[in-house]
């Protein structure tokens, strides 16, 4: 046998199976795993986009693929109408196309993706920024914010840097005749 490690160990480079069929010892590593996307947009732990309200749409893509750039569609634009969304509460929806009101149109937002190779990349890279920016648009508005005063140290500290200053500048006015 030869010494090169991978004979070795068996490998012979040949795939020991037929493409599309998986080993018997991975196969419990990769059950429902079929390299699709996942079909619902889990925008937040209580907020599920379900796949029937989004909307992909594929176009060609321009930069690099060298020959493929031509011919694969691997742009992605994917849509959520927001405003017709069976699944939002209601108050969750006025906050969103409140919060979201520069980037829809008619009710609908659309992110596109194309800085990737590959179609199955851009999908993904679509769906995350269309989850990042509903769950932004959906978070509780922040706490209002509560006036307070200026601490004693504060004002002391602001005064003496202001006097000092005026000295500073009254120093320059020419008494060097």
């Amino acid at each position: 046998m030869d010494g090169h490690p991978a004979r070795r160990a068996g490998l012979t480079g040949r795939a020991p199976y037929p493409i599309g069929v998986v080993a018997p010892e991975l196969a419990e590593r990769c059950v429902g795993h079929t390299g699709a996307m996942p079909d619902d947009l889990q925008v937040s732990a209580r907020l599920v986009v379900p796949a029937s309200e989004l909307a992909e749409r594929f176009s060609r893509s321009s930069g690099p693929g060298g020959q493929g750039v031509n011919t694969a569609d691997t742009r992605v634009e994917l849509s959520y109408d927001v405003e017709a969304s069976p699944t939002l509460p209601a108050y969750l929806q006025e906050r969103m196309l409140e919060r979201l009101a520069g980037r829809l149109v008619d009710g609908v937002i659309t992110v596109v993706a194309s800085e990737h190779r590959t179609q199955l990349a851009n999908r993904k890279a679509a769906r995350e920024r269309l989850g990042r920016l509903l769950r932004d648009a959906s978070a509780p508005p922040a706490p209002p914010r509560r006036a307070t005063r200026p601490t004693r140290g504060s004002k002391e500290r602001r005064l003496t840097t202001k006097r000092r200053r005026g000295e500073t500048k009254r120093g320059r006015s020419g008494g060097w005749d």
